[in-house]
């Protein structure tokens, strides 16, 4: 039952949650399809389930790769380059600094204006390394860096800034881009000019060019993968990520050059120091 009206008397029981959406409505639930022994509850439901199902495809995503490659490549979605995405770059890429190696997800990405941010992370290197004597953990100067390959997808939904974020990623040697040409639109726009009838006019207003070259970038072309495949819609329906699957391939083979930060050396001695 949904608010005590039985789900068997409609074709959709949909039509019983029409303007349910943020209201607290009783459901009366079971494990088997029967009314006895069956419990009422009270719940909320939302209006949109887009969320759920886009978190449950990044946690797929890493646990299809944390399988893939035996726990040793990490998985990372940025959906945007605004506030969205800064965070779930952030949730995800300090826990895995661990991580021998990265693939980062830039399809469909929705632009903004802190993909330097990221790129900035990810090209640390560290120069020193730092330890205690009352820790077994090693750490890294400068701190946050996770040492090994990194592989980038891109689509043709990768915009504005999640366009500029794979020119970059390529133009500083980070790594392999892989899937197919990026959307091609990174001409910023600015100072709106509203109208009484509450249309407004965005006006063309900053772009970016190559510091070493002084050409254009990215406009009306977008970004060339390294490696371009496309996902087959009918395969993808079928919870096939071709995209994905080419990135682990890539990324595993890329592994096998890596090489790993030194351990922790010999303790010293007194006569290390020239004390005899």
């Amino acid at each position: 039952d949904i608010d005590g009206v039985p789900t068997t008397e409609t074709d959709n029981i949909y039509t019983l949650l029409i303007g349910k959406a943020n209201v607290l409505t009783e459901l009366t639930v079971n494990s088997t399809p029967s009314e006895k022994g069956a419990h009422k509850i009270v719940v909320e439901p939302i209006a949109d389930e887009e969320p759920l199902y886009h978190y449950n495809w990044v946690q797929n995503n890493i646990k299809k790769v944390e399988k893939a490659t035996n726990g040793r490549v990490g998985y990372i979605y940025v959906p945007d380059m605004g506030p969205e995405g800064l965070n779930e770059f952030a949730r995800y890429f300090y826990p895995q600094l661990d991580k021998e190696a990265l693939i980062i997800d830039d399809r469909a990405n929705g632009g903004g204006n802190v993909s330097p941010m990221l790129i900035e992370r990810l090209l640390r290197e560290p120069y020193r390394m730092t330890m205690s004597r009352t820790s077994s953990k090693v750490g890294t100067i400068p701190d946050a860096t996770l040492v090994g390959p990194k592989v980038l997808l891109i689509n043709k939904y990768s915009a504005s800034d999640g366009d500029l974020f794979p020119w970059s990623f390529k133009a500083t040697g980070l790594g392999k881009v892989v899937g197919t040409r990026t959307w091609g639109g990174i001409i910023g726009i600015s100072g709106s000019l509203p109208y009484m009838d509450g249309t407004d006019v965005r006006v063309p207003f900053f772009t970016n060019y190559d510091a070493k070259t002084g050409q254009w970038i990215v406009e009306n072309h977008g970004v060339d993968p390294d490696i371009l495949i496309d996902n087959d819609p009918i395969k993808e329906q079928m919870g096939i990520d071709q995209q994905l699957d080419k990135a682990i391939e890539v990324i595993l083979e890329e592994l096998k050059s890596r090489k790993p930060l030194p351990p922790v050396p010999a303790p010293r001695t007194f006569k290390d120091l020239g004390v005899e």
